[in-house]
């Protein structure tokens, strides 16, 4: 590169270099060192595939056996702590959050790894969201700290399926910990979300699709952990609109048996689901609101705020549910709304940022992205649970020295969600259909559950940033990477 148009601060391969040190003694033996530079210069260095054999060959083409058997026995079965590697991973990378308005959402989210044969660990049938089907794959849950500008992955857990959790032949063969018993991923993301909190993660409004989100126990539990959040849930989620509720307990008593004491619904007294509230809204009450201005444009639509009840099984209740915001996006020129979210932020929050918040969880969208596209999340050949989570949390180590490159060359303190204000939509509803019954049961056309795959659009609101700067590039083609990095007396 040019030294007129060299970019100002250090450079690129030594601030790499640094991060990387500074990850050392995270790996817990000084022999790692070596491998563990080798596997993350492969990792952003330039290449199809990221699996060990052609890294080991890109990093060190004069002696490709020699590194390649040190990769190997790094990432399939050197005993460091993934969650050691990630807490000094984070540790770098929080200081980058603060400079550029802190942290202002945890995202859970899960990811799609597909897979041939039944070997490799916690492979099977299940539905694959890099795919948008049920097919052959390996599912991985992820929490991950994010705002307008920056976003990351804090921890990474492979999803063990309950047929695997019980076959021991299986677990043995793949080495899968004995302590790793069967969970959900709600229950995973909680884990996760626990971890965070323990490890004095700034708190933040937690974000989530349906999947997760329409889950009542993962939204208390959220709660019970004092965590706001902005959760998507299916059409068919029923609420009591402001001003209504369930009924109380029955007055009537004639002194025999227990006193009542839960809540009533009645044949006319009965909550209503998202949709149907959302489709007798009136044309007025829907707004305009721009939540990005992305490299394609601005990004904008319509949405619908209310106060709301949950209603879930309220009747096993003796209080209601508290109070909620409701969410709705109607993009114009669709038939029906598209989104529905959940959200305890504060009474008082303006619906932009209720927008802004809801919209937040594109980043996680764009991450793993990169992370897979670009370094090889999903390129690990092994089958062993070690391996699998080992070369996930290089790629995030990798993924997070790029993400401080890229965060030097960022506005600081930037607030992307200040703008125009929401306004009425300017142009007429589309028009309205037959309202749903509070009963009636959930279409497959409406039913936003991650089992359906995600919108194209969710794509195309990504920027197309490469998540390699050309300054990284120019220093990771042009260093000599083999005496740079390869360690000694292999």
């Amino acid at each position: 590169m040019s030294p007129s148009f060299r970019r100002p601060g250090p450079d690129p391969g030594s601030a790499f270099d640094a991060f990387v040190a500074a990850l050392v003694p995270a790996f817990g033996h000084a022999d790692r060192e070596g491998p563990m530079r080798a596997y993350a210069t492969g990792l952003v260095l330039p290449g199809e595939r990221k699996s060990i054999e052609p890294m080991a060959a890109r990093v060190a083409p004069t002696r490709v056996r020699a590194m390649h058997q040190a990769m190997h026995h790094f990432i399939a079965e050197a005993p460091w702590s993934d969650a050691a590697v990630l807490a000094a991973v984070r540790a770098r990378v929080l200081p980058a959050f603060a400079r550029h308005g802190g942290v202002t959402a945890w995202i859970v989210d899960d990811t799609g790894i597909p897979k041939k044969g039944r070997h490799s660990v916690g492979v099977a049938r299940q539905y694959c969201g890099q795919r948008g089907t049920t097919e052959n794959c390996q599912v991985a849950v992820s929490l991950s700290v994010a705002n307008a500008t920056l976003s990351l992955p804090i921890a990474y857990r492979l999803y063990l399926p309950e047929a695997w959790a019980s076959d021991r032949a299986r677990r043995t063969r793949a080495g899968v910990p004995a302590d790793v018993a069967f969970q959900t991923k709600p229950e995973i993301a909680l884990t996760q979300v626990d971890a965070a909190l323990a490890a004095g993660v700034p708190r933040a409004p937690v974000l989530t699709d349906p999947a997760y989100g329409d889950q009542t126990a993962f939204r208390t539990a959220l709660t019970a952990r004092g965590l706001r959040y902005v959760v998507g849930i299916k059409a068919a989620t029923t609420v009591w609109p402001e001003g209504t509720g369930p009924l109380p307990p029955k007055r009537r008593w004639r002194g025999w048996g227990n006193r009542p004491t839960l809540l009533r619904r009645t044949a006319t007294h009965r909550p209503v689901s998202v949709e149907h509230l959302a489709l007798a809204a009136p044309a007025r009450d829907w707004r305009l609101v721009t939540w990005r201005d992305a490299a394609h444009g601005r990004q904008r639509s319509r949405f619908l705020v209310r106060r709301v009840r949950p209603a879930h099984r309220d009747f096993t209740r003796r209080t209601p549910h508290p109070e909620e915001w409701l969410l709705v996006e109607w993009p114009a020129g669709e038939p029906e709304p598209t989104h529905y979210w959940l959200s305890t932020l504060p009474a008082d929050t303006p619906p932009r940022t209720l927008v802004c918040r809801a919209k937040l969880r594109w980043r996680v969208e764009r991450d793993y992205e990169e992370l897979k596209q670009e370094l090889g999340l999903t390129h690990f050949e092994g089958r062993n649970w070690r391996g699998f989570h080992h070369h996930a949390t290089m790629t995030i180590a990798a993924y997070a020295s790029l993400l401080l490159e890229r965060a030097r060359f960022s506005p600081q303190g930037v607030r992307h969600d200040r703008g125009r204000r929401a306004r009425p939509a300017v142009s007429a509803r589309p028009p309205r259909r037959p309202a749903a019954t509070a009963g009636h049961p959930p279409r497959s056309g409406l039913d936003s559950h991650a089992t359906h795959a995600p919108r194209a659009r969710a794509v195309a609101n990504t920027l197309p940033l490469s998540v390699l700067p050309p300054t990284v590039r120019h220093w990771a083609t042009a260093r000599d990477v083999t005496s740079g990095v390869a360690p000694g007396g292999f």
